[in-house]
C-alpha cells in the first residue's frame, strides 16, 4: 500500500496529511506550529506526530509555503544585484540594492541591437560581489534571445559562486520592467527557498522515506523540488492555490469559491470545472509587478490570530499577527499574573502597541542592522513577556511605536496579544488552549467598549465573519467598490447577497463562522472533514500541468514567405520554410511538456498533450501568418504513483 504525504508550513501551523493512494482517503493528519528561525523543527515535529508505520510506504513528497509571499511581503529577502543589459525601462525603481544599466540587447526579431558591455559588468560585480547574495540578470528583449543574459551569468558564475537569475528563465512574455523586477525577487528567495526545501528533505531523508519530492506553484500545478531552488518566485502565494486545492478535493467539487481562514489573513479564490481562475496579469506581491502566472485571489489581513486592538472606542482587526493569549499563557506560564496586573491604558494613548492586552518577547532571531533607539528598546525585551507599559518603565520614557513596529517587521520581537481564537475561547466553541487568558483579556478590552466580555467577543466573531463575506464579495464583484459591498453587508436594508456557487470553508476555525456566513449571504456554505488541513491536502492535489508558447514570425516583412524564426525558452531557431518552423515547434513545445512531467514522476503514457496554434495576419493576406504561437499544454496527475 502506497501513501502520499502532503505538508503546507504557513505563517502560523504547520501541517500534515497522509492519504491512502488505493482510494484517496485522508487517513491521517496533523497540526503544528511553524518555528522560526529553524523551519527544520516545526517540520520535524508535524511528521514525528504522524502515524510512522504508514509514513515508512509513502512514495509521493508534496509541499506548499507562504514562506516566499510572506518574505516578500515582510521584505525579508536576501540583497541582491541587478544588471539590465539594453534600453532601460522606463520605471526606474527596482527590488534590489545595487542596479547596473549596461550597453547591449536584441532587437524585436532577436538581431543583436547593440554589443554587449562585458567590461563594465565585470566591474560592477568586482564592486558588488561581497555585498549580495545573489544576481539577476535582464536583457532587452532577451525573451527574443538569451545571448547577453547567459554570457553575463557565465561572467558572474567564473567570478564568484553566487545563484543568477536571468529573465528569460523565468518568463517568455514581452515587458522589460516586469522580467527585471521578477528575475530580482527570484534571487532574493533562493537562499531562503533552499532553506526550506532543505528542511524537508533533510527530514524525509533521515527517515529513510524514498519518495517523488514535489512543491506546488501559485498556479495550482506542481513542480519538482529540484526545479523549486531555481525559480522559487513561483511558490508566491502557493498557500491559498492549496487551500483552493484542497477544497475542491475534500468537497469533492469541482466549481466552488473558497475561504481559507488562516492564522495571519483570510484568502478568498475560486475553481471553476477543476480549474483555478488565473490573473489576466502578473501577480503582484509587495507592490512588485511580476511576470509570475498566479491564481486570482482576494486576501485580507484577518485571521485566527490578527490582533484584536481598540482605538477611537473602535474594535479593530489587524493588520499584524500576534500569538493568542490562550496558546501564549501555555508558553509562558506567568502571563496570567501579568494579564491581571495589567494597567488601564488612557484611551488617547492607545494603539496598536500600547493596548492592555499587548506584550512582546524576544525572538530567536540573531540582531540586523538596528540603531541605537531600536538597540535600547530590544535590551528591555527578554524571553518572558512584557507590555509596552513595562518597556517605557525600564526606559524611562515612553516606548516608541515606531520602534516596536521595526523590531517585529525585522521579526527580533514577537507580539502577543487578543485575538479571534482567544474570543472563540471565551464563547466556548473553541478551547484547545488556555480559556482564563482569554477571558482576563476579553474583560480587559471590553472596559473600553461599553460591553461585556461575552458581547464582545461575539462582535468579534461578527467583525470577522462580515470581513469573510466581504472579501468573497469583492472577489466575485471585482468592479463595484467596498464601501457599496459594506453597506449591503451592514443588515440596515431587507436585502442581502446570494451566491449561486457552493461556498467552501478551510481552517481550523471554519465551522465557527458557517452560521455568520450564512447570515450575511445567501449561499451553500460547508465546512469539508479535515479542513483544518486543506492546505496540506491541496499540496497533494496539484496536478504536473506545463505550459509551453513558442513563437514563429517571418525574418523579414518583405519576403514572408521563406525564412522564418522560432522564439523558444531555449533561444532562437532559424527555418527556410513555415511548415518546418511549426514542426520544429511543435515538437520541441512537445518534448519540454513530457521532460518537465517526467520530473515530476508523470509517465508520459500518464500525460495528456493538447497543442494548439493563434495565428495573426492583416484582412487580405495570402501569405503564411505574420505571427504564429504554438502552444503545447500537458496534464499529469502525480498522484498516479500512489496507484502503482
Amino acid at each position: 500500500m502506497h501513501y502520499g504525504l502532503g505538508i503546507d508550513a504557513g505563517g502560523t501551523y504547520t501541517d500534515a496529511v497522509l492519504i491512502r493512494g488505493s482510494d484517496g482517503m485522508v487517513v491521517d493528519s496533523k497540526k503544528t506550529f511553524t518555528t522560526y528561525p529553524d523551519l527544520q523543527e516545526g517540520i520535524k515535529n508535524v511528521l514525528d506526530s504522524l502515524d510512522q508505520e504508514l509514513l515508512k510506504n509513502v512514495n509521493l513528497v508534496s509541499v506548499s509555503t507562504t514562506l516566499s509571499t510572506n518574505s516578500l511581503l515582510e521584505g525579508t529577502g536576501t540583497d541582491v544585484a541587478l544588471i539590465i543589459v539594453g534600453e532601460q525601462p522606463a520605471q526606474t525603481e527596482f527590488p534590489s540594492q545595487y542596479t547596473l544599466c549596461v550597453a547591449g540587447g536584441h532587437d524585436t526579431r532577436g538581431d543583436e541591437a547593440c554589443e554587449l558591455d562585458l567590461s563594465s559588468v565585470e566591474d560592477f560585480i568586482t564592486r558588488t560581489k561581497n555585498k549580495v547574495s545573489a544576481y539577476a540578470v535582464s536583457a532587452y528583449f532577451g525573451v527574443r534571445n538569451p545571448e547577453h543574459e547567459l554570457k553575463v551569468k557565465d561572467l558572474i558564475k567564473e567570478m564568484t559562486a553566487m545563484p543568477v537569475v536571468c529573465g528569460h528563465e523565468l518568463s517568455q512574455e514581452l515587458g522589460a520592467y516586469e522580467r527585471a523586477v521578477t528575475a530580482v525577487l527570484n534571487a532574493q528567495l533562493i537562499p531562503i527557498t533552499y532553506q526550506f526545501v532543505n528542511s524537508v528533505v533533510n527530514d524525509i531523508g533521515s527517515r529513510g522515506i524514498d519518495a517523488r519530492l514535489l512543491m506546488l506553484k501559485c498556479d495550482g500545478s506542481v513542480y519538482n523540488i529540484k526545479d523549486a531552488l531555481e525559480r522559487p518566485i513561483e511558490t508566491i502565494f502557493s498557500g491559498p492555490a492549496a487551500s483552493l486545492l484542497g477544497a475542491s478535493y475534500l468537497a469533492k467539487m469541482d466549481t466552488c469559491a473558497v475561504i481559507d481562514i488562516g492564522g495571519t489573513s483570510t484568502d478568498v479564490s475560486m475553481l471553476s470545472s477543476g480549474v483555478p481562475e488565473i490573473s489576466s496579469s502578473g501577480a503582484v506581491v509587495g507592490g512588485w509587478k511580476t511576470r509570475v502566472r498566479a491564481m486570482k485571489m482576494e486576501t485580507s489581513a484577518t485571521g485566527g490570530d490578527s490582533h484584536i486592538w481598540i482605538s477611537e472606542d473602535r474594535v479593530r482587526i489587524g493588520p499584524r499577527r500576534v500569538i493568542p493569549l490562550c496558546v501564549a499563557a501555555k508558553m509562558y506560564p506567568d502571563l496570567i499574573n501579568t494579564l491581571k496586573r495589567s494597567r488601564v491604558v488612557s484611551r488617547g494613548l492607545m494603539d496598536e502597541n500600547m493596548q492592555p492586552t499587548k506584550f512582546f518577547v524576544r525572538t530567536a532571531y540573531e540582531s540586523s542592522v538596528i540603531d541605537d533607539t531600536e538597540s535600547s528598546v530590544l535590551s528591555c525585551i527578554g524571553k518572558e513577556p512584557v507590555s509596552s507599559a513595562g518597556i517605557s518603565a525600564a526606559l524611562n520614557r515612553n516606548a516608541s511605536t515606531k520602534v516596536l513596529d521595526s523590531l517585529q517587521k525585522k521579526r527580533l520581537i514577537q507580539g502577543i496579544g487578543f485575538t479571534p481564537t482567544d474570543a472563540l475561547h471565551v464563547l466556548g466553541i473553541y478551547t484547545k488552549w488556555d480559556v482564563n487568558a482569554a477571558e482576563i483579556g476579553a474583560m480587559n478590552l471590553a472596559r473600553y467598549t461599553g460591553k461585556g466580555k461575552y458581547d464582545f467577543c461575539t462582535h468579534v466573531k461578527e467583525l470577522v465573519a462580515k470581513n469573510m463575506a466581504a472579501d468573497l464579495m469583492s472577489y466575485i464583484l471585482p468592479h463595484h467598490p467596498e464601501e457599496m459591498i459594506s453597506d449591503l453587508l451592514s443588515h440596515q436594508y431587507p436585502a442581502r447577497f446570494k451566491v449561486e456557487l457552493p461556498v467552501v470553508l478551510l481552517g481550523g476555525p471554519a465551522s465557527a463562522y458557517d452560521s455568520e456566513l450564512r447570515s450575511l449571504i445567501e449561499a451553500d456554505v460547508l465546512v469539508p472533514e479535515f479542513a483544518d488541513v486543506g492546505n496540506a491536502v491541496g499540496a497533494l492535489a496539484g496536478k504536473g500541468v506545463k505550459r509551453i508558447e513558442i513563437s514563429i514570425m517571418p525574418a523579414s516583412i518583405e519576403s514572408p514567405d521563406e525564412d522564418f524564426l522560432v522564439f523558444s525558452p531555449l533561444g532562437r531557431e532559424r527555418f527556410k520554410g513555415y511548415g518546418d518552423a511549426v514542426e520544429f515547434a511543435t515538437r520541441l513545445g512537445t518534448e519540454l511538456v513530457l521532460d518537465y512531467e517526467m520530473r515530476c514522476g508523470i509517465l508520459k503514457e500518464d500525460t495528456r498533450v493538447t497543442v494548439s496554434r493563434k495565428t495573426i495576419s492583416p484582412d487580405n493576406w495570402s501569405h503564411p501568418p505574420l505571427e504564429t504561437r504554438v502552444i503545447v499544454v500537458g496534464i499529469g496527475n502525480p498522484m498516479m504513483i500512489l496507484k502503482d
